[in-house]
């Protein structure tokens, strides 16, 4: 079966995959929110509740390849309609579940997987063979801006909960959002045909067996990895590293959501910018940049303006990775396989975030501070701006001829 190269954008298909990032994101990258309520409420210790949470990240990524290989070969809407459901059961466990063992299940297995069928490997991948090769960076960018998007509105909606009604019925309401969410996979039903393209044909397991040959992608899995430690460690713990500082847990909300509106941004310049430059050097400079904010942050008073401009910042390459490195993987391998093979460079992201979620949490509980996963996250920030260096990236041009 064949079909004729996609010639224009499908802007109602980006829409329904950014919303529906944007609610599964709203809802993962707002979690270390919980931290502090759940531990003033159960008596958990923060190690332990980070650990839950550390599961999680390992969880969302581990589902990735599957969950793509399963959309690519069965189509998304059973995925995304299962993971919804997941993700609501998850929310609603952690609220009967909260012990150890329960937020293990509900927050580390349930509420992840859920997620993870609803992100980025599942939605590019449903997107990417409907789009123009020399478009796909782009359209990664707009929708990864949807869960940043999703970062932004959902800190201060969970902060609110919180404050108003406590962690269980900020958790209920949570699942409600994500139910309602449901219908948004409906457009994004159909499958990518079996040939859409010079190599798209490819069976999944030769195409496979190429990929990890490559060089190129496994430079991608090393640098994705390190941007996992990095990520979850921030998103986990800048609400504790905050009350450190005695602040407010507003002053944790407003930062949350700044990081999610300026990757908005980032995202969508990032994406465009993936149509002109080589994706590698995009990635070498926003890891680079990572590395010199946290020096600077090292440096600055501990005042709340001292945090937002951090977050901003931050927040402009914070998940604006994603469309250079799916656009990479499209780039070297074809979107046939692309929730598969992009599926596994996040698997290799969030092997990193277990690290950063869970070394986080024993970083304070046994130092009282978060000050070695600074300097460690510098150092990791650095090495994957270099690993990225040595890739094997074709010139636009030449993508342009063959994409």
């Amino acid at each position: 079966m064949s079909t004729q190269a996609p010639t224009r954008t499908p802007w109602l298909l980006l829409l329904a995959a950014s919303s529906i990032l944007m609610v599964t994101m709203g809802v993962r990258q707002t979690s270390g929110l919980l931290i502090d309520p759940i531990h003033a409420a159960t008596g958990l210790g923060i190690a332990q509740i980070s650990f839950s949470l550390a599961i999680g990240q390992f969880v969302w990524g581990a589902v990735q390849p599957l969950f793509g290989a399963m959309a690519d070969q069965r189509g998304p809407l059973p995925v995304l309609v299962g993971g919804g459901l997941l993700l609501a059961i998850g929310l609603f466990a952690a609220t009967l579940l909260p012990g150890a063992w329960g937020l293990n299940l509900s927050f580390g297995l349930l509420l992840a997987a859920g997620a993870g069928a609803g992100s980025f490997s599942v939605l590019i991948g449903a997107t990417a063979w409907r789009i123009p090769a020399q478009k796909r960076s782009m359209a990664a960018g707009i929708i990864n801006a949807g869960g940043s998007l999703g970062q932004f509105l959902f800190a201060p909606l969970v902060q609110l909960l919180l404050s108003a009604f406590g962690w269980v019925k900020a958790l209920y309401a949570l699942a409600a959002i994500v139910l309602l969410s449901l219908p948004l996979a409906w457009p994004l039903r159909k499958r990518a045909p079996r040939s859409v393209g010079t190599d798209d044909g490819e069976a999944l397991r030769p195409q496979l067996q190429r990929a990890l040959r490559d060089r190129s992608y496994w430079c991608l899995h090393l640098g994705f990895f390190t941007c996992g430690v990095h990520i979850a460690f921030l998103v986990t713990h800048l609400p504790g590293e905050i009350a450190l500082c005695g602040l407010s847990p507003s002053v944790a909300s407003v930062s949350i959501a700044l990081i999610g509106l300026f990757n908005v941004a980032g995202s969508l310049i990032i994406g465009a910018l993936g149509e002109r430059f080589r994706m590698k050097w995009l990635l070498f400079w926003m890891y680079l940049s990572r590395a010199v904010l946290i020096a600077v942050y090292l440096v600055s008073p501990p005042t709340p303006m001292t945090f937002y401009v951090f977050a901003a910042v931050l927040g402009f390459t914070w998940l604006a990775t994603v469309p250079p490195t799916a656009g990479l993987v499209g780039k070297l391998f074809g979107p046939r396989h692309m929730g598969t093979l992009f599926g596994l460079t996040l698997l290799s992201h969030q092997i990193g975030a277990f690290f950063g979620a869970w070394l986080g949490g024993v970083a304070l509980e046994y130092g009282g501070d978060y000050s070695w996963m600074w300097y460690a996250d510098m150092a990791l920030a650095a090495a994957a701006a270099l690993v990225n260096l040595p890739i094997r990236e074709a010139p636009l041009r030449r993508q342009l001829a063959t994409g």
